[in-house]
């Protein structure tokens, strides 16, 4: 069975940097879309299929029960208002009364609950709509001394209507004195504030029963562990694709922002590219075929925008835009075709860094490889020509032999697992033979999976580059190649600590058994737990770097052990493996030495370091101040929620670039250059 491995950190640290608002007009959806009505019979099928696998399967063996339950109702109503800005204190008592009822509704395979909350919290987004309103159009006193509390761990739901009011006073000025900073302000602020929080509310009472259905099972299986839910068959298909790198439309990524399908971002080498009309910050306002109607798409839900504008390759479509530079529409026809997802897939560049031993230049071969990637559809057809993350690398691994490279740096610091095949194959380009990783199932019984083909494809010095954000697959690498001591780990004081294995098994192939069976749908769930060649696991601990680089990534609350109810490490044998000699502990504290040096001597990690001690003092507080004066001031000094978004841009390469040369990669080149040159000094052949 093929397994895969997915990173979901969900966090609120950035929750007040996102539009949480939601005011609309009185009474325009006040009527509940008519699929949400009731639960539909299909349901009962997935349900019944899901308890019986959850039961049987996941690795923990933990029981359908009240405890279950009761995590699951906490799960469910914090993902409707993880703030506590829509239910009051009274709907969250009268739905804590049926905690440990979620459980026995579940074997009953009722899911109605889900709508009775569910449409208490679109009852109660109404109910805010003339207060938003009012307060909007109110005056707001800046320069009082008072705070918004930005931890809902120390939010309690309000008890009464001045409560409420009180909380999004608060709310409202803080989006307002943000917009402020970003150079909105006055009534362009307040209106858009009004859209903002017009649109969040519409999204919300567009929501169908199948994204309710996702969102109220996810809630009571990630009550197990982090990394087990339910995929709607959309999530499914939408997985599907992004694990095959391609998919047929106009190639270009979209967001939503206030009501608007904006274009993020223009597919190199797609239709959008190729035809040369469409730009980023352009805002799609209608959708059509090549014979139909234009289709109005503002307020409309973003993922039914995409998949009026997906299609077949060969046909066409045609976009009303709103152009970034202009308010006149125009509308343009495209067709659509087949794109490959070229920025998930391995990148590689060579880099002349300073000189080795004889004085010829050091070349680097830097290979970006953001996930582990395989068509499954198209391995388990037979297809020769199915897309693979091994496949890939292996190519670029002979351009470098025939480029001459001396050291090869994989940066892994943005991939956040994959394929655990390709992890498996992957490795084994860089170790002859051997165990690369073992796997315990929820029996208890381990078992290897190891590199079985002789030979390898790159022999040279390697160097692995890691992030807290490297995880699942990139931990399965990055701990064998240390156990091997094939390669030296670089990066981030750990990785992710994701060491847990999901199976995605679909429902509708799982209930009738039949070819082409009905799409319901699938659970992944956690299976199996993953352990090193020396038989750690990875799980909330990750693979410990040999040569640990200062980043503001190492501060942050991203890894397994900061989601709640992850498993716990714990240990298997050792398996019988033979190790290189290319990175033993003497040459990391060797080359330690000298990266150490050169940081001491560099302004800008000097102007890092100051960077996340800034950054930890905020990070800790649990408030922020709502007087203009003083927010203005610790904005200016160091804002933790930008430093933590502008740090996950940082982690995105752009499309045209491989390497990023700042300061960081720099000092990652001087290292990897540094390690050629000492295997080469010391004459460390490729031997046992």
């Amino acid at each position: 069975m093929l397994k895969h491995f997915s990173l979901r950190s969900f966090r609120w640290n950035a929750v007040l940097g996102s539009a949480l608002g939601l005011a609309f007009l009185l009474g325009v959806w006040s009527l509940l879309a008519a699929d949400l009505v009731k639960p539909r019979p299909n349901d009962r099928y997935v349900v019944s299929t899901i308890t019986s696998l959850i039961r049987r399967e996941h690795l923990s063996k933990h029981p359908l029960d009240d405890e279950i339950s009761e995590r699951g109702l906490n799960a469910f109503l914090s993902s409707l208002d993880p703030m506590k800005m829509y239910f009051q204190k009274s709907d969250a008592d009268e739905f804590m009364k049926r905690k440990h009822e979620l459980d026995d509704m579940l074997m009953d395979k009722d899911i109605g609950f889900a709508y009775t909350v569910f449409e208490r919290f679109l009852t109660r987004v109404d109910a805010r709509v003339k207060l938003i309103n009012e307060l909007l159009a109110g005056d707001f006193d800046f320069d009082t001394q008072e705070v918004l509390v930005t931890d809902p761990k120390a939010i309690e739901y309000a008890a009464d209507d001045q409560e409420i009011q009180d909380r999004w006073r608060r709310r409202i000025k803080y989006d307002l004195l943000v917009l402020k900073s970003d150079k909105t302000e006055g009534e362009a602020a307040r209106e858009k504030l009004r859209r903002r929080y017009m649109n969040f509310a519409k999204r919300m009472h567009q929501t169908d029963a199948d994204e309710l259905l996702e969102m109220f099972i996810t809630s009571i299986l990630t009550s197990y562990d982090p990394h087990t839910s339910y995929m709607s068959p959309k999530t499914v298909e939408n997985f599907r694709i992004l694990m095959r790198l391609n998919l047929e439309g106009i190639g270009a990524a979209l967001q939503m922002e206030d009501g608007y399908t904006v274009i993020s971002k223009i597919i190199p080498g797609g239709a959008a590219d190729k035809q040369g009309k469409l730009k980023p910050k352009d805002r799609i306002v209608s959708v059509g075929n090549d014979k139909g109607e234009m289709v109005d798409v503002v307020d409309m839900k973003l993922n039914d925008v995409v998949d009026m504008i997906r299609g077949k390759a060969g046909t066409v479509v045609q976009l009303g835009i709103l152009p970034v530079d202009s308010n006149e529409m125009k509308v343009h026809s495209i067709t659509r075709a087949r794109i490959e997802l070229k920025d998930s897939e391995a990148r590689a560049e060579v880099i002349e860094e300073g000189n080795k031993a004889s004085g010829a230049p050091m070349r680097i071969g830097v290979i970006d490889l953001p996930s582990f990637y395989m068509d499954m559809e198209g391995a388990r057809s037979g297809n020769n020509g199915y897309k693979s993350t091994t496949r890939d690398v292996r190519k670029i691994l002979e351009e470098f032999s025939q480029k001459g490279v001396d050291v090869v740096v994989l940066d892994l610091r943005r991939n956040g697992g994959g394929s655990l095949p390709e992890a498996i194959s992957l490795t084994g380009l860089f170790i002859d033979q051997g165990p690369v990783v073992q796997v315990k199932n929820s029996g208890g019984d381990v078992e290897s999976l190891d590199d079985t083909e002789p030979g390898v494809a790159w022999k040279g010095p390697l160097v692995v580059l890691t992030s807290k954000f490297s995880a699942s697959a990139s931990e399965i690498l990055a701990g064998a190649i240390q156990d091997y001591r094939r390669g030296l780990i670089i990066g981030d004081t750990s990785t992710h600590g994701k060491g847990t294995v999901q199976s995605l098994l679909d429902l509708g192939e799982r209930l009738f058994r039949i070819p082409n069976p009905p799409s319901l749908g699938a659970l992944k769930i956690t299976m199996q737990q993953f352990y090193r060649p020396n038989g750690d696991s990875t799980q909330k601990r990750g693979v410990l770097a040999d040569i640990p680089l200062p980043s503001i990534t190492d501060h942050m609350d991203v890894s397994e052990g900061d989601l709640d109810y992850a498993l716990e490490f714990d240990q298997v044998p050792a398996a019988r493996y033979s190790a290189y000699n290319m990175a033993d502990p003497k040459i990391a504290e060797s080359l330690a030495g000298k990266s150490q040096a050169r940081i001491g001597q560099s302004e800008e990690f000097a102007k890092l370091f100051r960077r996340i001690e800034r950054y930890k003092e905020q990070k800790a507080k649990k408030r922020v101040t709502l007087n203009e004066t003083d927010f203005f001031a610790e904005r200016a000094e160091l804002d933790a929620e930008k430093e933590e978004e502008k740090q996950l841009e940082d982690q995105a390469i752009a499309s045209d670039e491989v390497v990023k040369r700042d300061f960081y990669m720099n000092e990652v080149l001087a290292i990897a250059a540094d390690y050629s040159r000492l295997l080469e000094q010391n004459r460390i052949a490729w031997t046992r």
